[in-house]
Formats: structure tokens, C-alpha cells, sequence
């Protein structure tokens, strides 16, 4: 097992794995935030809101110290947290949020808003991710898996390590930032390698990988679902395959995030000559946050002592306006008060300078005892345009749901809230290239929708009087985040589309001749 003996003989112990799992949450979770208040007690941010009054309330009453958090540190979002303070991160000011100067910046996504955000990777950060992937490495002992899987390649597919560079600070995809410093006993199993991962052009790097391909033994693959499905459907039509396994007959493992699986699992498992182990991460631009700690579960376990401080936030229209803003009055629990079952935005203080930061990300416990999470949605991509409260969680269900009994494969999808009448609809756009028809979509994909959630079954009776359905080829997804931008790496395209990006689609649509 050359990979796990690798990091054994380094030294990397299970340490912080075993910590977390003899020790209450709590304890670990504050302990985290009383290192990040110590070691960032001398920044700007924490003379503006007295850190060493919080760090004294350590030593009083179990809640004193986050009393004095919630009360004396506000909740930022990005915008508020850049104007305020990481804007002048990007001016090269030192000591801001973050002990020293911060040189590299990961261009989020953007799928909650109409740009870029420029995320601060400080050293720190870039370490603590690093021993969280080394904790995912050490936790596929636990699988049944042959010795000899790890002696094989694994293939990350991200964004360029060529990163752009203003004379100030470097910028990128963050899979380009931390692949570009992988420690030197990883590279000998990392592929693309340096040379193809330096590549900006995706197209490009995409064809180098297909020309490699038969020359690497790869036993695990990592990246977001779409992305990768693309490549090795290139793969095997380049070399005439029946499926993947043709050429790379020892993959067995799937490590994939930034998306549910399930709408792509379909059309991702005709690829494949034999079944594989998928295994879900929450590796967010801001860190590293949670990943599948065990075989045969779909949760991921929190990681709660490496430099992330976690605050929950019910998702409920008494915490979040219509557009999925949080409301001042919003109520903040820790760890502790959290409850099984329930939905709830993620807060965040990190050793990369966040603080309380509103991730966007909604998360629902499904064990409180071992902190393993599944994530439901984004806070920005749910649909209530009357009431319906309706998740991404239930639109990836109902999707994969639709898809299994027309037996169709749907490559990609996104729904925008439009006005009927006067009063609302739904209109979905779904990415196939199967025969199906629009109507018979919108009924399976109807009725489940009112199965899985309560809400939309009432109001599809009242306000929200009409869903339709557009079938679009999947390439014009692809298309369409090319021209924003957004092409390959750790994109995605948004499940749901609202204000510019909603007008930016249906221009999009129209220019390719599409106007329903």
C-alpha cells in the first residue's frame, strides 16, 4: 500500500482522526476557535472587535466564550467581508484578518452571484487542507480494497497551476493553488502531472490527458462529476473502448464534490466496465470541510479540529429573506444545539481569515453524535417564489427520480422562477441528448417534486400554476459556462438561475436560436 505506508513512514499519524472521534464535538470546536483568536490576536479585525475579551471568556461559564463571539463578531457574507477587509488583502496590507500578507486568492465559482470572488488562501490554510486530504487518504483503509490500488495513479482534474499574477498576489481555481504545492512524496502518484496541469487552455488540457491516457495506470479519479464524464467519454472514443476499464482496468474509486452525484450517476456508470467506490468531499474555495470518513454511507463527517470554526444557522424564512439573504436578527447555534434532520446554512472562521463567514452551503445532520452531514443546497439556490420552499436537494432527487422511469440520462439541469399571469411558474431546462418527450418530463418530474416535499404539492394547487420543461443538447451548458467564463476545474453550472444569471441564460438561448 504504497501511498498509506508513504505517509506512515513520514510520520502522519492518525492523531487528529482518533481526537475527533473520542471527543465530545464541542470541545474540539472550541478549542479550534480559541487557536484561530490567539493566532490571529494581533490582526486588525482583532483589535476592531476585542478578540482578547472573547479569549478571556474561555476560561468562564461552557458558552461564556461564544456569547461573547456571536455578540462582539458580526456574520459577514463575501461581499460584506470583502469591502470591509479582504479588499485590502488584495492591496498587499499585512495583519488584516490574518496574521502576514495573503499571496494567493481562489476564484470561487461564482454560482451564487454574477462574478468572481476572490477567496484568501493564506499558508496556513494550504496546510490545513493538505492534512485533511492526508486524513481521506488514511481513511480508505477502512475499505476493502486491494494492496496493489495503492500503487496506482491517481488523476486529479482541476484548474490550471499556471496561476494569473497581478504583481500583488497570485489567483485561481483552488485545485491549481494546491495542486501546484503537492508535497514531493505525492507527486510520484499525481497525474495529469506538472506540465498538463499548467495548462490554462481546457480544451487543450483536456486532449493532452485523452494522448496520456493509455501510458497511466490509474486507480482512483478525482474532480467534479461533469468534468470529468466529459473526459472519459473522450477517452473511450478516442481509442474505440467499450468502457473505461479498457484502458484503466485497476480504477476502483471516484472521489468527487461541489455537486450532488446522483442526477450524473446514470449516464457516469455506462462508462464503466465494473462498479467502483464513489466517495463524496466538501473541499469548498474557503476549505476544506467535511469528506466520507466510512464505507456504505452517503454523510460526510465534519472535520472539527483543523482550523474551521462552524456555526449553524436554521434555514427558515425567520433566519433568511426571499433571496436567501441571512436577516440581522438571524439566530446562531454551535455545535451542541444542533438538531438531526433539520436544514442549516454553515458560518465559518478559518485559519485563512474568515470569520463568521456565510459559506452558502445548507447541510442537514444525519448523525449529531459522529457530525456526519449531507449537503441539501445553497442558500441562494432554492426556488420560493410563492411559498414552495423548494431545495436542490429535492430538485436532485426528483431529477434522478424522472430520469430512472423514463430511463433517460440527463447530463445537466437548472430552473429559473418566472411569472405566469399573475401569479408564478417553474421553467427547467434539462440537458439530454435521449428521446423523450418535454410533457412526459414535466409530469414525472411534477409528481415527484410533490412527493418529496409538501410545500410545492400545496402551492402547485394555488400560486404556482405552471412548470415547463425545455430538453436542450448538454453541450449547450458547456457552452454557455465557456462564455461566462467558467469553463472546466471546480465549476459548476447553477441549479438554479436568478436575477443577471437568469437574464444572461435566455440571452444565451436566443442567440443559439432557442426561444421557449
Amino acid at each position: 500500500m504504497a501511498i498509506i505506508s508513504t505517509l506512515l513512514k513520514r510520520g502522519i499519524r492518525l492523531r487528529e482522526s482518533l481526537e475527533q472521534e473520542y471527543s465530545q464535538p464541542l470541545e474540539i470546536q472550541k478549542d479550534t476557535l480559541r487557536k484561530l483568536l490567539i493566532k490571529a490576536s494581533r490582526t486588525q479585525i482583532a483589535s476592531k472587535y476585542d478578540f482578547s475579551a472573547i479569549l478571556r471568556g474561555f476560561k468562564l461559564g461552557n458558552h461564556e466564550f461564544y456569547d461573547r463571539y456571536k455578540a462582539q463578531v458580526p456574520i459577514y457574507d463575501y461581499n460584506k467581508i470583502h469591502e470591509e477587509w479582504w479588499h485590502l488583502l488584495q492591496e498587499g496590507k499585512r495583519d488584516v484578518t490574518w496574521p502576514g500578507e495573503v499571496r494567493y486568492f481562489a476564484l470561487s465559482s461564482g454560482t451564487s452571484g454574477a462574478t468572481s470572488k476572490y477567496i484568501p488562501i493564506t499558508v496556513d490554510m494550504v496546510k490545513a487542507i493538505r492534512k485533511t486530504g492526508v486524513r481521506q487518504i488514511l481513511s480508505l483503509s477502512k475499505y476493502d480494497l486491494p494492496d496493489s490500488l495503492f500503487t496506482k495513479g491517481i488523476l486529479m482534474l482541476g484548474g490550471s497551476t499556471d496561476l494569473e499574477f497581478n504583481g500583488t498576489y497570485f489567483s485561481g481555481d483552488l485545485s491549481g493553488i494546491t495542486a501546484g504545492r503537492l508535497p514531493i512524496w505525492f507527486q510520484r502518484f499525481y497525474k495529469p502531472g506538472k506540465a498538463i496541469s499548467r495548462n490554462k487552455n481546457w480544451g487543450d488540457k483536456l486532449d493532452m490527458i485523452v494522448k496520456k491516457a493509455p501510458k497511466w495506470d490509474i486507480g482512483i479519479i478525482v474532480g467534479v462529476p461533469a468534468w470529468l464524464q466529459i473526459l472519459l467519454e473522450k477517452i473511450i472514443e478516442e481509442y474505440n473502448l467499450e468502457s473505461i476499464h479498457d484502458i484503466w482496468p485497476n480504477l476502483q474509486i471516484f472521489v468527487h464534490g461541489g455537486v450532488s452525484f446522483e442526477p450524473y450517476k446514470k449516464g457516469f456508470e455506462k462508462l464503466l466496465g465494473k462498479p467502483i467506490i464513489y466517495i463524496e468531499t466538501y473541499l469548498a474555495s474557503e476549505g476544506f470541510l467535511a469528506f466520507q470518513a466510512l464505507p456504505n454511507r452517503k454523510s460526510m463527517r465534519l472535520v472539527l479540529n483543523n482550523g474551521i470554526f462552524h456555526e449553524f444557522v436554521l434555514f427558515t424564512d425567520a433566519n433568511f429573506d426571499e433571496d436567501g439573504n441571512i436577516r440581522d436578527t438571524a439566530e446562531t447555534l454551535k455545535i451542541d444545539e444542533v438538531e438531526e434532520g433539520k436544514d442549516y446554512a454553515i458560518l465559518i472562521s478559518t485559519c485563512a481569515g474568515a470569520w463568521r463567514y456565510l459559506i452558502g452551503d445548507v447541510i442537514r445532520f444525519v448523525s449529531k453524535e459522529e457530525s456526519e452531514i449531507i449537503i441539501t443546497g445553497r442558500t441562494k439556490h432554492y426556488l420560493s417564489l410563492c411559498g414552495e420552499h423548494l431545495s436542490v436537494d429535492n430538485m436532485n432527487k426528483a431529477i434522478e427520480l424522472a430520469s430512472e422511469e423514463l430511463n433517460v440520462n440527463v447530463r445537466e439541469f437548472t430552473v429559473l422562477g418566472v411569472p405566469h399571469d399573475n401569479l408564478f411558474g417553474h421553467h427547467w431546462y434539462i440537458g439530454t441528448s435521449d428521446e423523450v418527450s418535454p410533457e412526459a418530463f414535466k409530469k414525472a418530474l411534477d409528481i415527484h417534486l410533490k412527493e418529496l416535499n409538501d410545500d410545492y404539492a400545496v402551492e402547485r394547487n394555488h400560486a404556482l400554476k405552471e412548470v415547463k420543461v425545455t430538453l436542450l443538447p448538454s453541450s449547450l451548458f458547456y457552452d454557455w459556462m465557456k462564455e461566462q467564463g467558467k469553463e472546466g476545474g471546480q465549476n459548476k453550472f447553477p441549479r438554479v438561475l436568478k436575477g443577471e444569471k437568469s437574464t444572461l441564460w435566455q440571452e444565451f438561448l436566443k442567440e443559439k436560436g432557442i426561444t421557449e
